[in-house]
Order: structure tokens, then sequence, then C-alpha cells
């Protein structure tokens, strides 16, 4: 298993900066429509979209972040090395334990759902519809899947690399 740290993930997205700063310093107060979405990081297969809303995901501490993602949307089989709590925001994310994409074992998490995913435990996910999810955790976010071949941002170099030949 190939462990991949997103330092680059600020790079990716966009940083929140329509918010309002409240008076006690470190609040902020933030709109659906204040948020900045950039494309998410090569970690995710293309199409989805993510946002940071406070925080660094590529740095040590807190963050929070949502992402965005389209209809028949997948995230292959995966673990990370850090504690997630998940919030479905919209639509339906169908999220499920284990090494193999086995969608009838799938937990269909609507929208106001909350999942709190341990450290290390091997997941998937997809969706059926347009969806968000936002993602508390703790930095550096990474992603590793069980199968290397599975990550979308070590796939698109080697097929480039492939054309080449």
């Amino acid at each position: 298993m190939q462990k991949r740290y997103l330092p680059a993930l600020a790079g990716a997205v966009i940083l929140v900066s329509a918010v309002t700063w409240a008076e006690t310093p470190g609040q902020i107060y933030m709109n659906s429509g204040d948020i900045k979405w950039g494309d998410a990081p090569p970690v995710f297969a293309k199409g989805a979209k993510m946002a940071v809303l406070i925080g660094d995901p590529g740095k040590e501490g807190n963050f929070v972040a949502r992402l965005s993602m389209p209809a028949n949307y997948r995230i292959a089989p995966h673990w990370h090395s850090q504690d997630e709590d998940l919030t479905i925001i919209s639509g339906t994310f169908y999220l499920a334990e284990g090494d193999k994409m086995e969608t009838p074992h799938a937990h269909a998490m609507k929208a106001g759902a909350f999942h709190h995913l341990p450290a290390k435990t091997h997941h998937y996910a997809y969706t059926k519809g347009p969806t968000v999810v936002q993602v508390n955790g703790k930095g550096p976010f990474d992603l590793t899947y069980v199968d290397p071949k599975d990550d979308p941002g070590k796939a698109a170099p080697a097929a480039e690399a492939q054309k080449k030949k």
C-alpha cells in the first residue's frame, strides 16, 4: 500500500475568501454562497470539486473541507491515517467498509447524516446523484488506496508515459 499525503492540497483548492469575521477572533460566518470551489486534488478521480472552509488539510491541525461529487462518482477502497467525521450536506453518500467495492453492503447516508470513521478503516464510497460531504479532520490529510492501481493521481501520469512510448 502506498500512502499519499496531500501537501499541495491548498494549491488544488481555492480557499474561501468571502467570509465575515466575527468580533471575537477566530470566529467566522459563512453562507453557502460564500464557498469557493476548485477541482479536488488528483488523489480523487476527475469530476469532484473541493472547498476548504477552515484550516489547511495539507498541514498539521484541524480542518473542515467539503467534497462535491457528481452522479455515479466512485472512491475506490482506501484508508486514512487519521480519524474523519463526515456529514452529508446534500444528496446521498453510499459508504461501506472493506477492501472491495461491494455496493450491496453500502449504507445510504442521506443529507443530514453523520459518520465517524476511525483511522485506518478500509472503506469505499460512491454516489448515484450529485452529493456534497463535509469532512472534519486533522491534517495532514492523506488517502491510501488499498490497491495502488486505483489511485487516479498515479494512473494519469502512467497513462501519459504509455502514450509517449
